[in-house]
């Protein structure tokens, strides 16, 4: 399959994610409604979170490693499997350790799925279709963000305890049905020949190309506000006396508002391009995040959170093809796994910091927290390199290693001018 082919791949790749974050995002807010049955306060509420994202730290680099000169599709199932049995082994344990195993086994699958899907989009697209695929595929974790929260908080009711085993029970069940659409993902001409290890590109080599350390702390910001979202706003609920069910709606609100964004993505990346685009949002999502911890009236935390979710949509998609066109091309999937190990760090320290905050300072407070990690990242945006042009014009920063070539052309339209494309600055 050459990249910029037929994308029917790509639709049956945003299903598949879809179940399998539909699942985790059911999931989510369930662990924590379930430890708190279980006796958790707000520091122990962080840990089992932050254990969710422990395990993959010590896998990433290694898959990614192994994805760069292999299948991408095997890790799709993989991801599935153990994402399915995490849910439901959490929905059955009966201790908070236990909990945390079977919620870092979820993470696990997770990031196995993660890892798989965005090296397929990276390897099967062309330069200056990865903003748009990246977008689209993304839709799917907004659509599983969307429905899982939903489902969770349909199910969990007063009897914390029962109903919240049942909610992890039902997020297995619905992971498992993203098998049924993982079928001709992967087409045998986009795997690449095993490379010997002197061909690999080093660690060190990546992080230090232009634009890799930028779109990890973008990324690493954006996921740490998605998940506190998830896992502290049932808490703040409980403390503000809002109903589990409207929390399931206002974290689906939130993951609305994600996917309406990553449909317009297109015109907002001609409008703004990427490097402003990137800041202006990061900026927002700054200022919105705190007001989360703001006694706000259920309204306006509403229309705070669909705010927020617009906002967050921007940072994935377009970090990843940060990412991925800032990294010599024999290490893509090792970039992309590098990043989600920056994502995983995050994942570890956000939730556990959010609780230590949370128990001295109150539940709101980690929401202020992540407003300064965002205004952190909207100023490593402003220096981020500038993106393609949607329509078919290519990205005038090509990928470290790109043979000449292929720097800067693509088929389409002819590129911007060179005032355009030049990047400002370095990491």
């Amino acid at each position: 399959m050459t990249p910029g082919g037929n994308r029917g791949w790509l639709l049956r790749l945003v299903i598949a994610f879809g179940f399998a974050q539909a699942a985790v995002s059911m999931a989510r807010p369930a662990v924590s409604y379930r430890a708190l049955a279980l006796g958790a306060d707000e520091r122990a509420i962080g840990v089992v979170a932050g254990v969710y994202a422990l395990l993959p730290l010590f896998v990433a680099v290694p898959l990614g490693r192994r994805t760069d000169h292999g299948r991408c599709a095997p890790l799709l199932p993989t991801g599935v499997v153990l994402i399915s049995a995490g849910c439901a082994l959490s929905g059955v344990a009966e201790s908070l350790g236990a909990m945390a195993l079977w919620s870092g086994v979820m993470g696990l699958g997770h990031l196995c799925f993660v890892i798989g899907a965005q090296s397929l989009v990276a390897r099967q697209s062309a330069p200056h279709e990865q903003d748009r695929n990246f977008g689209h595929f993304t839709i799917g974790a907004s659509l599983g963000q969307l429905a899982g929260p939903v489902a969770a908080g349909a199910l969990i009711g007063a009897d914390m305890a029962r109903t919240s085993a049942v909610a992890l029970l039902a997020a297995g069940a619905g992971g498992a049905v993203a098998l049924t659409s993982l079928w001709r993902v992967e087409k045998p001409a986009a795997v690449k020949p095993p490379a010997s290890r002197g061909d690999r590109v080093p660690v060190r080599g990546i992080l230090r190309a232009r634009g890799v350390p930028a779109g990890m702390l973008i990324s690493v910001a954006v996921l740490s506000a998605t998940d506190i979202l998830t896992a502290y706003l049932p808490v703040v609920g409980e403390h503000r006396g809002i109903e589990p069910a409207v929390v399931g709606l206002l974290l689906s609100l939130r993951a609305a508002a994600t996917i309406a964004c990553r449909l317009v993505l297109t015109p907002l990346l001609r409008m703004l391009g990427r490097r402003a685009l990137l800041t202006v949002t990061c900026l927002l999502a700054a200022l919105l995040c705190a007001a989360v911890a703001l006694p706000l009236p259920v309204q306006a935390l509403a229309f705070v959170l669909a705010a927020l979710g617009f906002c967050l949509g921007v940072g994935q998609p377009l970090s990843m093809t940060t990412v991925v066109q800032a990294a010599p091309p024999a290490a893509r999937s090792t970039a992309l796994a590098l990043r989600l190990t920056g994502n995983r760090l995050g994942q570890v320290a956000a939730p556990a910091t959010a609780g230590l905050v949370a128990g001295v300072a109150g539940v709101a407070a980690p929401f202020v927290m992540l407003g300064a990690l965002l205004l952190a990242s909207a100023g490593v945006a402003v220096r981020t390199p500038a993106g393609p042009a949607p329509d078919g014009q290519a990205d005038g920063t090509a990928p470290a290693g790109s043979p000449p070539e292929t720097q800067g052309h693509a088929p389409g339209p002819a590129a911007r001018p060179a005032a355009d494309r030049t990047t400002q600055g370095g990491e």
